[in-house]
């Protein structure tokens, strides 16, 4: 499936609107005052979150995007609004609510443990001043507009009279609406292209247990009859999903995810995915199968995360290499390792030229990984290496080695660097865990003083092929066998 159409698509977002924030910090004591942890902050970061995560993906896989709400008046607001606007998201049907708080989590990390979470939010329904101010404001927007995708978090804005409007202004402009539904009751989404709620949903909505695909199947149909919807798409986390149409078979669309890591947020890739598919042209079969792909790449990532349209490119072509999945920037792996380390799991780092991989870097990689449960792999640039080994080298270019390293089941992600960025790449990431090899001693190993002052250790790993890269290609210049 062609995506390039997707940078001309224009896309309402209509939902519960949030900010995620994470406190990263390191537990070394309890309180005298109460026994619980005392958190040292060491930095904190914030998000867009609820449905502000589905307007997240579509600016990632490059569509136009306009978000409608209500939201407080307040600093936090105010917070929303610039993340938005630094998006290029139009905000003209954003509302602002003095009386109204502007929902905010906060997630306390401790050093490998997610301590506490705290939620401001208001949960009442909006008033019938911002009902019809919303409605007013969605008429306007509706006529420049290629779908609307409606996500309801349950908070408070999408109560079943505003439902009723938009969902029957939308219909009056032959636009299609697809929800992700929250709630008991999905009558209130009556008159939608489609629905996508996760198989719990489902099966609570419908009144019949899951317990395997006949009884899925019930639930679907139940569905499909009662909420007067054309179109329900059950996501199954993991595992597969069921396409419900009338007078069609279920169609069930295998998984896509080769490693499974956090579910979270995977409902908001799936409808933003299924929305620009369906915008573009694209028949519900054909949308939710890259809705599958691109859920599958989110939930192989942790946290809250979005697709790019080169990942997504890539898992639909079979021929993709694993480069694709594994390359990371250095901005990229932050959160990833950030959330990574909130559920307890040690990350180890490592880096290297690796100009011509041989049997000892791949025993030294698959050691490092079994030191931790995610290893990131630093390779040296081309003019790192060249600074480092000399003239003539690297043998093998950037891209190629990334490419060779990424293929082994041992490494997790890899990035490119320069050789005089470790020290930043390891006060970013904050590695539990360096290794090198033991050709090395510990004061030898570059970056050791910024992995220790950060709570982390060096590791170095026993080297057995006596075998190097350097001797390898001097043999080979020299006409001898390797």
């Amino acid at each position: 499936m062609d995506i390039a159409g997707f940078d001309d698509c224009r896309v309402l977002v209509i939902g519960d609107l949030m900010i995620d924030e994470y406190v990263w910090g390191n537990v070394e004591r309890v309180s005298p005052e109460a026994p619980v942890q005392v958190v040292s902050v060491l930095r904190d970061s914030v998000t867009l979150g609820g449905s502000g995560n589905v307007v997240n993906n579509l600016v990632a896989l490059g569509a136009q995007v306009a978000v409608a709400g209500v939201i407080g008046a307040g600093a936090n607001g105010d917070l929303l609004t610039r993340m938005f606007e630094s998006r290029s998201v139009d905000v003209a049907a954003l509302i602002r609510d003095p009386a109204r708080q502007t929902t905010r989590k906060t997630r306390i990390i401790g050093g490998h443990q997610h301590v506490l979470r705290i939620d401001r939010e208001t949960t009442q329904p909006i008033s019938s001043d911002h009902h019809h101010r919303l409605v007013v404001c969605l008429e306007d927007k509706l006529d420049c507009v290629d779908i609307v995708l409606i996500s309801d978090y349950g908070k408070g804005l999408l109560t079943r009279a505003l439902l009723r409007d938009v969902i029957d202004a939308v219909r009056r402009r032959k636009l299609p609406v697809i929800v992700d539904p929250k709630g008991l009751d999905f009558t209130k989404y009556a008159g939608a292209t489609a629905i996508t709620p996760n198989k719990r949903e489902a099966s609570l909505a419908a009144g019949i247990e899951v317990v395997d695909f006949e009884t899925l199947t019930a639930v679907g149909t139940k569905l499909l009859q009662d909420t007067a919807v054309e179109t329900v798409l059950i996501t199954c986390g993991k595992e597969d999903m069921v396409l419900f149409q009338p007078d069609t078979p279920p169609y069930r669309i295998p998984p896509r995810a080769r490693q499974v890591f956090d579910v979270s947020g995977a409902g908001d890739t799936v409808l933003a995915v299924l929305g620009l598919a369906v915008a573009t042209g694209h028949p519900f079969p054909e949308g939710a199968a890259l809705a599958n792909a691109a859920g599958g790449i989110v939930v192989g990532k942790v946290g809250t995360a979005t697709v790019s349209r080169e990942e997504l490119q890539a898992a639909m072509d079979e021929t993709t290499d694993f480069l694709t999945a594994k390359k990371r920037t250095m901005q990229d792996l932050v959160p990833l390792v950030d959330r990574y380390r909130a559920q307890g799991r040690t990350v180890v780092l490592t880096n290297g030229c690796f100009d011509l991989l041989h049997v000892g870097h791949v025993k030294f990689l698959a050691a490092s990984r079994r030191m931790g449960d995610l290893l990131i792999v630093a390779v040296d640039d081309d003019a790192s290496v060249q600074t480092l080994k000399g003239p003539g080298r690297p043998i093998i270019g950037a891209e190629q080695r990334l490419r060779i390293i990424s293929a082994l089941d041992s490494v997790d992600y890899v990035m490119l660097f320069s050789a005089d960025q470790l020290e930043s790449v390891i006060d970013a990431l904050r590695p539990d865990i360096l290794t090198k090899g033991s050709n090395y001693t510990c004061d030898q190993v570059l970056g050791k003083e910024a992995v220790e002052r950060l709570g982390g250790q060096v590791v170095l790993i026993p080297i057995t092929e006596k075998i190097s890269s350097t001797g390898v290609i001097d043999q080979i210049r020299q006409g001898k066998g390797a």
